[in-house]
């Protein structure tokens, strides 16, 4: 695991897809917490969700290792490729769904 994410020059300035889990409500499927790709702006449904869309995101786009929490107060990164869960200090307050 590495210490610090080698993946932060991949961040786009990126605007949510959704206000829920893009995936689950194409399905009609239901999530736990939503998580923001910092590459293209895809709002998924957690690893704790049924359909885990997030990672099957990142899963089809490698590309976009990135995801942050899209929960209300909730500042988290999480680096797919790196296994690393950290926060970018001097980062904007998370966007959220609600």
């Amino acid at each position: 695991m590495a210490d610090t994410c080698t993946h932060l020059g991949t961040v786009h300035d990126v605007t949510p897809s959704s206000g829920g889990c893009e995936d689950c409500l194409g399905i009609g499927g239901r999530w736990v917490h939503l998580r923001l790709c910092m590459y293209c702006g895809h709002v998924g449904c957690c690893d704790s969700s049924p359909n885990r869309h997030a990672t099957a995101h990142w899963n089809t786009h490698p590309d976009h290792p990135l995801i942050r929490s899209f929960e209300p107060g909730e500042n988290w990164w999480w680096c797919y490729p790196d296994q690393l869960l950290f926060e970018v200090e001097g980062a904007p307050p998370a966007p959220s769904h609600l």
